[in-house]
């Protein structure tokens, strides 16, 4: 097990690439099954969860060749439907969440795909019904073996229909495109979902030879197609390490520009933070960030204390209320922080205390965190990564910090942001690897 030594208190200057959206990746990644022809991917993001599925892609034939740093060319005109028998598929799919996002494209083109129940972060309750009743209502036929393995089967084809899903999932949305595409007849998708990641997919498909309308809102009318071709495509620059880098800069009283942001992708993201007092410009297509000594929450109109939330899009993502928190920390006012999505997600605000934060954990969804306004600086402390982005929520609170942190179990940092340390190490942080 790895881990982070950081010390903190060290304002950081300069500049910072995101890298490209993880998010967006583990869907795009899983397109290519949907084609014998090429497809080149470019702006891939070498993280551990998608070096993982690229192996699985390889592992279940697909050709993959690396044409530069962060670009693939993938070809899947030999998959081996055998291997998904194999206790190696049945282990690489356990081991990642995004192998889910196979099930479409595979049940679409070759009539039938099994998988594990997938792993990846413990944020709580994560149920996959949207994808499989989707799936089922295109015609696909779904068995469970014990209580943890998946078989669903296209026996007589798969076939368009209307459905209203039951959530807007970013994933099982995305999912049922996928199978829908090649689909006989019409599907339309209401209460889809419609992140910028989920446009890029449908965008990227329409490019394939799918016909999609409604790209953008949350009714989508697919018309299935015979077959799809090659294209390529690139993904757009994460959000999440965006807004984590916005964060970063306030909590440590940085001067940090942010570098090819697709400033019109980021939705409410650079006004969440404006509400809780971070001064932000937008430079073209860059984020600046000056370095600030205080900065104050906002309240609503009558005084009352500000709520910040979770929501599907144009919503905030989830995955940035653990930043959110943490930034929230050195503010002055105070803020009510809701995780409607996940209730295990606000599970590492006692490590945040320990530190010396004043927050107050009020059920499994909701924090109440009382600015410090800087005049007392959060203390170095040893502790562990939970998940992806409670991890870099840690990481953030431990720059920021008086004196020595260790935070173990970076592996799930990895998972999510490409060598964070060595590039914020290159902004003046001090985070050695042990």
């Amino acid at each position: 097990m790895a881990s982070f030594e950081v010390i903190g208190g060290h304002p950081l200057k300069g500049e910072i690439v995101p890298q490209g959206a993880k998010n967006e990746a583990l869907q795009i990644l899983c397109a290519v099954l949907l084609t014998s022809e090429p497809v080149t991917i470019s702006n891939i993001p070498d993280i551990r969860d998608v070096n993982k599925l690229i192996e699985l892609l390889r592992d279940m034939g697909v050709k993959v060749g690396k044409l530069a740093t962060d670009t693939y060319r993938f070809q899947a005109d030999a998959v081996n439907l055998d291997y998904l028998d194999s206790e190696q598929f049945v282990a690489q799919g356990r081991a990642l969440r995004g192998s889910v996002m196979i099930l479409g494209p595979m049940l679409a083109r070759f009539g039938k795909c099994q998988l594990p129940k997938p792993g990846g972060d413990k944020i709580g309750r994560r149920p996959m019904d949207t994808h499989f009743l989707g799936l089922e209502k295109l015609g696909g036929k779904l068995t469970l073996e014990g209580t943890d393995f998946y078989r669903i089967k296209a026996e007589n084809g798969l076939h368009g229909t209307y459905m209203l899903l039951d959530e807007a999932s970013v994933t099982g949305t995305a999912n049922i495109v996928m199978a829908a595409v090649l689909a006989q007849g019409t599907t339309t998708i209401y209460n889809a979902a419609c992140e910028p990641y989920l446009q890029q997919l449908c965008k990227m498909l329409v490019r394939m030879g799918a016909k999609i309308n409604g790209i953008g809102s949350n009714l989508l009318t697919i018309e299935g197609v015979e077959s799809l071709g090659g294209t390529e495509h690139r993904m757009l620059p994460d959000m999440i390490e965006i807004g984590s880098f916005i964060g970063l800069a306030a909590m440590t009283g940085s001067e940090i520009t942010i570098k090819d942001c697709q400033v019109p992708e980021l939705g409410i993201i650079p006004d969440t933070f404006r509400k809780l007092g971070i001064q932000l410009e937008v430079r073209g297509d860059d984020i600046y960030v000056p370095a600030q000594d205080h900065y104050e929450i906002a309240t609503y109109l009558d005084g009352s204390i500000l709520t910040v939330s979770d929501h599907t899009w144009p919503g905030l993502t989830p995955d940035l209320l653990s930043i959110v928190l943490v930034v929230a920390i050195q503010a002055k006012g105070t803020v009510l922080i809701h995780q409607k999505m996940f209730e295990s997600r606000l599970f590492f605000v006692d490590k945040l205390i320990d530190m010396g934060a004043q927050i107050t954990l009020c059920d499994p969804h909701r924090a109440i965190v009382i600015g410090l306004d800087k005049r007392n600086a959060l203390r170095g402390i040893s502790m562990t990564s939970p998940d992806i982005r409670a991890g870099v929520a840690l990481l953030i609170a431990a720059l920021s910090a008086d004196g020595r942190s260790v935070i173990d179990n970076v592996e799930q940092i990895d998972r999510g942001y490409q060598f964070i340390d060595k590039r914020l190490n290159a902004l003046g942080a001090q985070i050695r690897r042990l």
